[in-house]
């Protein structure tokens, strides 16, 4: 998208064209078809840009809803937009009325949901389309009084910006090559760049698989947020005057039916040391916001489990946890691993399907599921992973998902 061909979809004719789009149109099989009927009455580049973004929008569904509509985006915004759940959940952690920065804001998606809670938004975004996006996007749902946006380069902040209630971050976690940054000052801009902000709390986007260790000169807490069994994200939170010492508390977060649940250790307490066990009647497996802030352990203590393996994230105990943090599998038989004899004992309960699930093991499902030679008409999970040192199958029943 350039700013010719964005201007020209916002326009009164791009408007309507885009209305008239079906999803059907937009169907990679007619797209010549499509391609030659728009440019009998526009140019090459605007008829493909208003297919892109019809695909775009019908993809953004999913993330933003009827919304999605109205939306001004591209392929690769949207794919670095956080789902709404997530979105409204950092909204909440600012009071209505309070005056935020979005930096790095690209087309407005978290600025959207700030400023439907009713903060006030200044988006920054040094890419003039994005940042462009951003203004038509906020007009489109009705909050350009809430939100305004600029283009501007945020290693460049004036000191006009001073005086304001707080900050969201939202650095590129991602190299020119598409892998995934680790390191903190890696991303672009580097997270260092808002202990300079005149604010007294920022909120950092993180990418999941964060380096714990570069964040030790932040105060404040990191929240690795889960929705619907996906791990989604992560969320520092920086706070220029916390009394704590330097380094992340970390905190496991959970979308669930319209709730945050937080789970925590005290902070400056130390991990509950592991204990394992053998397989009992039931495997649970922690929801994965637990299993990255480091909770497992405090887990098996509160559910009356223990580890199969100090360094293996499944819980084995007498009952299944009444919980939502996590999935628990009941365990028919558990052996010492061997091809052979889990597919005699696969075939002996007439077990025809399975879902291998693998923690703690080198054994690839695909290589594996065609060496069992699956027979009946019954289904399993399958579980391999290592119980005190050995390398194990679980053959289970289907999960039975975490309660309310």
């Amino acid at each position: 998208m350039t700013p010719e061909t964005l201007a020209f979809l916002h326009s009164a004719a791009g408007q309507a064209l885009m209305a008239s789009l079906s999803p059907d149109d937009l169907e990679p099989a007619n797209e010549l078809r499509l391609i030659t009927r728009l440019r009998r009455t526009i140019d090459p580049s605007s008829a493909g840009a208003a297919i892109a973004l019809g695909r775009v929008r019908l993809r953004a569904v999913g993330k933003f809803g009827t919304d999605a509509a109205r939306l001004y985006l591209t392929t690769s915004a949207l794919e670095q937009a956080s789902d709404g759940p997530v979105r409204r959940y950092r909204a909440s952690l600012f009071q209505p009325g309070s005056r935020v920065l979005e930096v790095c804001c690209s087309i407005g998606s978290d600025g959207l949901a700030l400023a439907a809670a009713g903060v006030h938004v200044l988006g920054i975004e040094l890419d003039a389309v994005r940042a462009a996006c951003a203004r038509l996007n906020a007009a489109a749902l009705g909050l350009s009084e809430r939100m305004q946006v600029v283009q501007a380069d945020a290693r460049q902040l004036p000191a006009a910006f001073t005086g304001w209630d707080g900050a969201f971050y939202d650095p590129a976690r991602r190299g020119a090559d598409g892998k995934r940054i680790f390191d903190v000052e890696g991303y672009e801009p580097p997270l260092s760049l808002c202990l300079g902000w005149d604010v007294p709390r920022v909120l950092v986007k993180l990418a999941p698989g964060v380096a714990i260790e570069s964040l030790s000169g932040y105060r404040g807490r990191v929240e690795f947020i889960s929705a619907d069994g996906d791990l989604k994200e992560a969320l520092l939170m920086h706070e220029r005057d916390a009394l704590t010492p330097a380094g992340a508390h970390l905190v496991a977060v959970l979308l669930h039916n319209g709730h945050a649940l937080r789970w925590e250790r005290e902070p400056g307490t130390a991990p509950p040391p592991p204990v394992t066990g053998q397989p009992r009647a039931w495997l649970s497996e922690p929801d994965a916001a637990l299993i990255r802030a480091g909770l497992v352990s405090d887990a098996a203590l509160a559910w009356g489990g223990v580890q199969v393996d100090e360094s293996i994230a499944y819980i084995t105990s007498d009952t299944p946890p009444d919980t939502p943090w996590a999935r628990s599998f009941r365990v028919r038989e558990t052996i010492p691993f061997n091809v052979k004899h889990l597919r005699a004992l696969l075939r002996e309960h007439e077990i025809g399907h399975v879902t291998i699930k693998k923690r703690g093991t080198a054994v690839t499902p695909d290589v594996l599921l065609p060496q069992l030679k699956l027979k009946g008409t019954k289904s399993a999970t399958v579980i391999l992973t290592r119980c005190e040192g050995r390398q194990v199958a679980l053959v289970c029943d289907d999960p039975v998902p975490g309660k309310a």
